[in-house]
């Protein structure tokens, strides 16, 4: 959920605009066959295919189609990057606590696909055990040609920097390797760091976002080549103050991505990147290839890939 604070005129037309140009979208029609079609990013491994951000699910991933990876980082209580995403050890494992509670050791005794049902509801991975991952080896793990987006999971956040560094320095991984945060401190820290591709704060990307929709402006476009990302659909709450109090109003699956937002991160840079977060559709991808966003994170890379196959049947076939 998104907390909008703004200024009544503002506050006013937020469903307005946001069904006009997001929620209430035309369908796809015409496809854009001059860009090349989004890229898939399987997020957290291709968690809807497989136990998500394990060794099982990158393979997964990458035998489907994908072409970047999207993967979650915490720290070991010994120093470790780890591939985990939720906070507790529960979520997805037999066991229990945070992942900086123990050492990398018994993490890797766990087993992270504890939790994973099938499409029958069935449990397939607790008699075939998933370790929990460290960086390093996913990294090895990875083709030096296939991208890698690392979101940072951990606090506190410094430590966590230092780890990953030294992971990607030893692999000589960091021209392949994005970094990304919804905590803009890690955004300082990567600055010491000359060689870190760090993506777009989440803050920036969305200030743009709604600078858009509500306000119709293009303020600071991106000024030089890199990432940004955003859902596709996003829970939005607009505040209108007033002297005696405030008025709330809820916009539920509102869409951002807007024709004129993606030409406002276009507007300097025609190369800077834009990755649609949460596509889990035909019907999502296909407006992803007729709005030109570069990439789609998807939970499936293997239906993705019939998106895609679809999509290149389609163009094919047009005369």
């Amino acid at each position: 959920m998104i907390r909008l604070s703004r200024s009544s005129a503002l506050a006013a037309t937020l469903l307005c605009v946001l069904t006009v140009q997001g929620c209430a979208s035309r369908p796809p029609t015409a496809l854009e066959p001059a860009r090349p079609l989004p890229r898939l990013v399987a997020h957290r491994g291709g968690t809807a295919d497989a136990p998500e951000n394990t060794l099982l699910a990158i393979s997964s991933a990458l035998r489907n189609g994908a072409d970047i990876l999207w993967l979650s980082v915490q720290l070991s209580a010994d120093g470790v990057p780890v591939l985990y995403r939720p906070r507790d050890l529960s979520a997805l494992t037999e066991g229990s606590g945070a992942v900086a509670s123990l050492p990398v050791a018994q993490l890797q005794a766990l087993n992270a696909g504890f939790r994973f049902r099938d499409a029958d509801g069935a449990f397939p991975y607790r008699a075939q055990r998933q370790t929990i991952a460290r960086l390093d080896q996913a990294l090895a793990a990875i083709p030096r040609h296939v991208p890698v987006m690392l979101d940072m999971k951990a606090e506190p956040s410094a430590a966590l920097v230092e780890a990953v560094a030294a992971v990607l320095a030893r692999g000589n991984d960091w021209a392949r390797t994005w970094l990304y945060s919804t905590d803009a401190a890690y955004d300082a820290l990567w600055a010491q760091y000359p060689q870190a591709q760090v993506m777009e704060s989440r803050n920036a990307t969305r200030q743009r976002l709604l600078d858009v929709a509500l306000a119709q402006r293009c303020e600071a476009p991106p000024a030089a080549p890199g990432w940004a990302a955003f859902e596709l659909r996003r829970d939005l709450q607009a505040t209108e103050r007033f002297t005696l109090g405030e008025g709330r109003t809820p916009v539920t699956g509102a869409r951002l991505w807007t024709p004129e937002a993606m030409a406002c991160f276009r507007k300097r840079v025609a190369d800077f990147s834009v990755l649609w977060i949460g596509v889990g559709s035909a019907e999502d991808y296909r407006l992803a290839v007729e709005r030109g966003a570069d990439a789609v994170m998807v939970d499936s890379p293997r239906q993705a890939q019939a998106w895609r196959e679809a999509v290149v049947r389609r163009q094919r076939a047009a005369p």
